[in-house]
């Protein structure tokens, strides 16, 4: 059987777009020859739809959609995640939280199959991820049928993305069933190393049911998120038949009978570089801003989001900013003005000291600007200029802040925090330096200097100042924040791996500096847990643990 897999990059809620694109490449597939084309989860609405699944008029103006794409299966099967509608519940109608948004709903999140014009079947998805960014619980109900489905003399068994990864369920019955096909439609985000855990869990499926395996992912940027595409189909025996590119649209076939292909590259930081450039790419497109400022200092941090930056939306829509103070090294200014150069951006250059002479004479009657009421107001002199840029060119400020800073509150409310996007804010600083020798490693000539690279890190907002001077070194710190964020560690596992004074040090920072984050720009996803949407934890506690 030949199958295509339309690794699709949706824009959440553009119905006819999406439509439209998911029937270009119905009809690619149809050309190609293909008997069955695999759309991913929630192809046509675009994931996570979030809470537009409660505003009236959203479901049915999906189903007038989904209604061409079943008329497209006239002449191909397709397999398609959409949303069933399973009637109503009982709902309080007293709170106005429950009858206003969806407290009555009875959805599926489910794996459509297509044929001949019709809705052969469907299988809804049973395990609702609530845990990081997910929250469908919220939405959709647990499916309690388990169904294969007939065509053309072969049995399927579709998933949804979360069923792929429970032992028991869905698939383990479908299996135990016997199917000639299994069909996984996804919608999972990427972070590094979660490609290695799929294909794992993929040929553990493929051996226990004896079949092909097919898994169909969305590609492309939604918010925070960034889906990594990486469609990919197995033998029974583990090898595989597809390996789509990660980050990459497309149309992309496959025949069950076919020797197998080469596997996927590895997934490493170049994996994390494509996921930051569609990331702040679809951001920027799908939301119709024209371009981004960027306000480069001479470190590393800020060259490597004004590299990214180039990589996703060319030269011609980045703004570099320099605003040196007083304390701005001469080499800062020297590395910032070559990194500009060397990527072609448009240059601005505004001295702030004389911005922050006048703010700091309106202020000095009622309190003493000295100490980090100084170090902050310069910050906050470069925020208001930096906006001040975008708001004149319809762009958006691109905040350069890394993971180790956001976790220690080592940045200015107002000042470095502000813009629409933190591209790098979930990578720690080692892994901010990691991804500026690749760069380097990839450009036709030396983009980030020699410099920037090798100077130690610093504000420069007093004399001489140092970061490892305000935090612990960052070699000693990034493991901490990892320990802490993304790994969750107790505080007993903690002490035993870190100096204890040190660890809670960053954990008091960690605490303390919650509010800011709630005030942060959204951070771009590559780790198992980074700062935003799947990060809850409440500013006001005193939990010390």
């Amino acid at each position: 059987m030949r199958i295509a897999v339309g690794q699709f990059n949706p824009t959440v809620g553009d119905f006819p777009g999406n439509r439209e694109r998911i029937l270009r490449q119905v009809a690619q597939a149809r050309q190609q020859g293909a008997d069955l084309a695999i759309f991913p989860e929630h192809a046509l609405l675009g994931y996570p739809p979030r809470d537009l699944l409660h505003r009236p008029g959203f479901l049915d103006a999906a189903d007038r959609e989904f209604a061409a794409i079943v008329e497209a299966s006239r002449d191909i099967a397709i397999v398609i995640g959409h949303i069933a509608r399973a009637g109503t519940r009982p709902a309080t109608k007293a709170d106005p939280s429950a009858a206003a948004f969806g407290g009555d709903l009875l959805l599926h999140n489910a794996a459509f199959l297509l044929a001949d014009g019709n809705v052969v079947g469907h299988q809804a998805k049973h395990e609702l991820p609530s845990f990081d960014v997910f929250e469908e619980e919220r939405y959709f109900t647990r499916g309690t049928e388990i169904v294969v489905l007939e065509w053309q003399g072969l049995r399927l068994g579709l998933s949804v993305c979360e069923d792929f990864w429970h032992e028991g369920g869905v698939l383990a019955a479908q299996a135990g069933a016997g199917v000639d096909l299994l069909i996984n439609v996804s919608a999972s985000p990427y972070f590094r190393g979660k490609p290695l855990l799929r294909y794992a869990l993929a040929r553990g499926w493929a051996e226990r049911a004896a079949v092909p395996f097919a898994y169909a992912n969305l590609v492309g940027g939604q918010d925070e998120l960034v889906f990594d595409g990486g469609s990919f189909a197995l033998r029974p025996d583990g090898a595989f038949l597809l390996s789509a590119p990660r980050f990459a649209e497309g149309l992309y076939l496959f025949d069950t009978a076919a020797p197998p292909v080469a596997p996927p590259r590895p997934d490493g930081m170049d994996c994390v570089r494509e996921a930051l450039v569609v990331g702040i790419r679809d951001y920027i497109e799908k939301n119709g801003i024209r371009g981004v400022v960027v306000g480069i200092s001479g470190g590393v941090d800020s060259a490597v989001v004004a590299a990214l930056a180039c990589q996703a939306l060319g030269p011609e829509r980045v703004v570099g900013t320099f605003f040196p103070s007083p304390y701005t090294a001469a080499e800062s200014a020297q590395e910032a003005r070559y990194l500009a150069r060397t990527l072609g951006i448009r240059w601005v250059e505004i001295p702030i000291e004389p911005i922050v002479a006048s703010f700091s004479e309106a202020l000095s009657s009622h309190i003493p600007v000295v100490g980090l009421t100084a170090e902050n107001l310069q910050a906050r002199v470069r925020g208001v200029l930096w906006m001040a840029l975008a708001n004149a060119m319809g762009y958006v400020v691109l905040s350069c802040g890394n993971k180790s800073e956001i976790a220690t509150g080592y940045n200015t409310l107002y000042g470095d925090t502000v813009g629409a996007l933190a591209p790098i804010g979930d990578l720690v600083k080692a892994e901010v330096y990691e991804l500026a020798h690749l760069i380097n490693a990839q450009a036709p000539c030396l983009l980030i200097p020699e410099g920037t690279l090798s100077r130690p890190p610093s504000a420069e907002l007093r004399p001489n100042q140092r970061d490892d001077e305000d935090l612990p070194p960052y070699d000693v710190l990034d493991p901490i924040v990892r320990a802490l964020v993304v790994e969750n560690r107790s505080w007993d596992e903690l002490t035993r791996s870190f100096d204890e004074g040190i660890a809670r040090d960053v954990a008091r920072r960690l605490r303390a500096s919650e509010h800011k984050r709630r005030q942060f720009p959204l951070v771009l996803k590559v780790s198992p847990k980074a700062f935003g949407m799947g990060r809850r934890f409440p500013i006001t506690h005193r939990f010390a643990g």
